[in-house]
């Protein structure tokens, strides 16, 4: 059995049919009309030169365009590389650089800053939308005029995506995930969708995120038609009214996009279709689960995984749902807690949690070094600390790898630290995440200066104008010496506290 992500498009079409799929700012389209562009824009990419194996960069907002362009990538045989719109020019550069991308589908609000990040590099653009002036490109609807070719062939283990997550080092690492990989994650998180029994969604995650990703992997394995809303990019008031006028049943959020929604006079609006959330991304606090659950009148299914684990690796059901918990593993999946040393710990003993199945990543791109680091064995390191207990449930305690998971968006420490140290006052620097209801874990620095004068609001906005909008501390504090231990590292664990008082 293939198990090549364009041939599953097209046994959904075949399973399901035509009808009307996805609502997009008012307008339907049905599961033929994404099927037809996505064969037609196949061999508009395959017109470019795209070919087998190569990378093609996809730097839009949720538009349709990104459900036919998937596919259509696939078809082609090439990569898809998703990029999160919030990316700032210097981080969309090194991922074209590093990826090698030959060409990048772009919405066209976005197309100036990567013209400009992508000077003097070889790969042509794709405007989803009408091609500015001046500008190189061809327009997304040129690759649809193209009359309908061959899938072209691909095996299990070949590359499907390449997703970029940000590094201890300041450069963010691309993770390869399989057509095998993929196929199977989309495989788990739809049995997850299956046991709420809806079928009908409001889709406000950028499908440009790994989660977002699974999410439409996860609706070609659908076995009933599913009928999709999807905004553009999160609007809490939009998304209100879009629950009430179209009568939607589910929707995948972060916990940020949860406190958003609370903020909002959600009373106002008949709610009442809503069955449940699916959470992940983030941490949630038991305070914001219970106050949502309360106010909207759902139950909330937390998940638990990360890009190198193709986005899932546990996840809770109707039927298995423990607050606390991020459930129990996806389908495919193994878990297991080991000690220091690689040994399993006793059910209910803290550990960090290994993942192993074919969601793990094939690896990072071109980077042996860290990919044999991060997989021994076969098993995931996924540098989070938890247990399980005895009926197999996984509870996520911390984060030994110090990552930062603001509002569904990993942001490392390091990337922080770095920025921070270029300013001219700052001597030291240590960044960490504070528990936030609206946004999971909020960005905090603490610093040492050498000047007096400079004050935290410069700080932040120094970092506001390097980093990207999830990135930048929202909070800095300026301290006479930033914690060590007697080593004279970072004492993280002093630097918490002293956040957190």
């Amino acid at each position: 059995m293939s198990h090549h992500l364009a041939l599953l498009a097209e046994e959904s079409f075949e399973r399901l049919g035509d009808y009307d799929q996805l609502l997009f700012e008012g307008t339907w389209h049905t599961s033929g009309e994404i099927r037809s562009r996505a064969r037609r824009a196949a061999t508009g990419l395959a017109a470019l030169g795209i070919g087998p194996g190569d990378r093609v960069v996809v730097l839009t907002m949720n538009t349709p365009e990104v459900l036919v362009a998937y596919p259509a990538i696939w078809r082609a045989g090439a990569v898809v590389t998703p990029v999160i719109f919030l990316q700032t020019p210097t981080e969309l550069r090194h991922i074209l650089e590093n990826s090698g991308a030959k060409a990048a589908i772009v919405s066209p609000e976005l197309v100036p800053m990567f013209v400009g990040s992508a000077e003097g590099l070889d790969l042509r653009l794709v405007v989803a939308g009408d091609v500015p002036d001046g500008v190189d490109a061809v327009s997304f609807a040129s690759l649809e005029e193209h009359e309908p070719g061959e899938i072209v062939p691909r095996d299990d283990d070949d590359l499907a995506a390449l997703l970029y997550t940000g590094g201890t080092t300041g450069r963010a690492k691309g993770v390869m995930l399989s057509h095998h990989g993929l196929w199977h994650a989309g495989s788990g998180m739809a049995d997850v969708a299956r046991s709420m029994g809806t079928t009908r969604s409001l889709l406000p995650l950028p499908l440009s995120h790994a989660f977002g990703l699974n999410v439409l992997v996860a609706g070609l394995h659908g076995d009933r038609q599913h009928v999709s809303v999807m905004q553009r990019w999160f609007d809490p008031h939009g998304w209100l009214e879009l629950v009430q006028e179209h009568r939607l049943e589910t929707s995948p959020v972060v916990p940020s996009m949860m406190q958003m929604l609370l903020d909002q006079p959600y009373a106002d609006y008949d709610l009442s279709s809503l069955v449940s959330f699916g959470s992940g991304g983030a941490p949630l606090l038991p305070s914001l689960r219970e106050k949502v659950e309360a106010a909207f009148g759902v139950t909330i299914l937390e998940g638990y995984g990360l890009t190198e684990s193709t986005a899932i690796a546990t996840a809770s059901t109707v039927d298995a749902n423990r607050p606390g918990s991020v459930g129990r593993p996806a389908p495919h999946v193994r878990l297991r807690i080991v000690d220091p040393l690689g040994e399993p710990v006793p059910t209910g003993e803290d550990g960090e949690i290994c993942i192993a199945g074919p969601g793990v990543m094939m690896g990072y791109w071109q980077d042996p070094e860290q990919t044999a680091a991060a997989i021994v064995d076969g098993w995931l390191h996924t540098g989070d600390v938890g247990h399980l207990d005895e009926d197999g449930f996984l509870y996520v305690v911390d984060r030994v790898k110090d990552l930062i998971i603001r509002g569904g968006f990993n942001v490392y420490p390091r990337d922080v630290e770095d920025v921070l140290l270029a300013h001219p006052a700052v001597t030291a620097a240590a960044v960490v995440g504070r528990p936030d209801e609206k946004s999971g874990e909020e960005v905090v620095a603490v610093v040492s200066v050498s000047d007096g004068s400079v004050t935290p609001e410069a700080l932040v906005e120094f970092a506001r104008g390097r980093l990207a909008k999830y990135k930048y501390p929202r909070e800095v504090i300026v301290v006479p010496a930033v914690p060590l231990t007697s080593v004279g590292k970072t004492d993280r664990k002093a630097v918490r506290a002293l956040v957190r008082d």
